[in-house]
């Protein structure tokens, strides 16, 4: 593991493989970059391959500030500058896919395509809000260890591994209350749509068998082009449970490219 340095913040990385177009992994909120391990491993025999802890993660720093979308989305075009990533294929999960697309609007140069894995609300809903907000509430509450493991919890599907949901919710709980707080906020002042205008790279958007935050018409009408994949038989976190159909949606969506 490596460190780069993007506004002063130390990121640590890990990179590997060779061969374009790169690969750039962006883990979800309160992860960190051993959430796409399945793809950092298969890709890594034809492509270089980089993944990294977002600030406020794993072995990253953890400033106590910079934990909206936009900050973030500077932080990885400051990474990819670093490691002089050429054109990569951006891949996020959850709230990685939510930066990627702000990545996309605010640094265009900078990605080839974008993967967004089961991301994050690009236009939230009434709904969708109202449940962060309460999640805010209860984070911040008496009760904050046990509202973050029930939501976590309720990520998963009953066929998803018991192990693997034991270990995600363990990690997912141990992470900064503050900073979790921050980035749902940050995620709540997001300007999703504008972002995803802008975007005027090459978009697959890979869901959950749930559904996930967002609904296939209303992407379409903020990107007409936007390719749109989903996965069968498992929750939220597809890329660690069923890495055999999330990998190949990606592959071809990449080799489509040209």
């Amino acid at each position: 593991m490596a460190v780069a340095t993007s506004s002063g913040v130390n990121l640590h990385y890990l990179q590997e493989g060779a061969g374009d177009p790169p690969f750039l992994f962006v883990h979800g909120w309160c992860c960190d970059h051993t959430y796409f391990q399945p793809q950092f491993e298969y890709f890594k025999s034809s492509h270089r391959v980089v993944t990294f802890d977002l600030r406020g993660c794993g072995q990253s720093d953890k400033p106590a500030s910079g934990y909206d979308i936009p900050t973030l989305a500077d932080d990885v075009a400051g990474l990819c500058r670093e490691l002089d990533l050429t054109k990569p294929v951006v891949v996020g999960h959850s709230l990685g896919g939510m930066i990627a697309i702000e990545l996309a609007a605010r640094h265009p140069s900078i990605p080839g395509a974008i993967v967004g894995v089961d991301p994050g609300p690009i236009d939230i809903l009434p709904g969708s809000r109202a449940v962060f907000e309460a999640l805010i509430a209860g984070l911040e509450g008496p009760d904050s260890a046990a509202v973050r493991e029930a939501y976590v919890a309720a990520m998963f599907l009953p066929t998803d591994g018991a192990e693997r949901k034991r270990q995600i919710i363990e990690m997912m709980c141990s992470a900064r209350v503050d900073m979790a707080v921050d980035v749902l906020r940050g995620v709540l002042t997001w300007n999703g749509v504008g972002a995803m205008k802008l975007c005027d790279a090459p978009v697959l958007i890979v869901m959950s068998g749930t559904g996930g935050s967002n609904d296939p018409p209303r992407l379409r009408a903020m990107k007409p082009n936007v390719e749109i994949g989903v996965a069968v038989g498992a929750g939220h976190f597809i890329q660690l449970e069923v890495p055999e159909q999330v990998n190949p949606m990606i592959e071809r969506f990449v080799r489509n490219l040209g």
